[in-house]
C-alpha cells in the first residue's frame, strides 16, 4: 500500500508471474504515483520524474528485517531506473538490458 510517497510492501516469499516484467515497467512508467495500484515501479517512476523533470535530488530508503526483501527491492528499483534511462536515450525495448544495467544489478 502507499502512504503518500511511501510504499509499504510485504515479501510474498514466492514469485508472482508478471509482477516485475518489462510490461509492468512500461505500464508504470506511463502513469504518475497513485494512478495505478501501489508498486515499487510507481515509487521508482516518481523518483525518476522528480530527478529529471524537476531537477530535485532523490533518496530512496529501503528498510526491513532480515528476509524482508530489501535486496530484491533494491534490484527492482535499479532495474526500473535503468530501463527508464535507456528509454530516455532512445534505445529500443529489446536493448533495455545493457552491460551497465547488469553491472549495477550485480553490485
Amino acid at each position: 500500500t502507499n502512504i503518500g510517497s511511501i510504499l509499504a510492501s510485504v515479501n510474498p516469499y514466492k514469485a508472482i508471474p508478471g509482477l516485475y516484467s518489462v510490461d509492468a515497467i512500461e505500464l508504470y512508467r506511463q502513469h504518475h504515483l497513485g494512478e495505478l495500484p501501489p508498486h515499487i515501479f510507481a515509487t521508482a517512476n516518481e523518483c525518476y520524474c522528480c530527478l529529471w523533470k524537476r531537477h530535485d535530488s532523490q533518496c530512496v530508503l529501503i528498510s526491513g528485517e532480515s528476509g524482508a526483501g530489501k535486496t530484491e527491492s533494491t534490484k527492482l528499483l535499479l532495474k526500473f531506473l535503468s530501463a527508464m534511462s535507456q528509454t530516455s536515450l532512445g534505445a529500443p525495448a529489446a536493448e533495455k538490458s545493457t552491460q551497465v544495467e547488469e553491472a549495477i544489478l550485480e553490485s
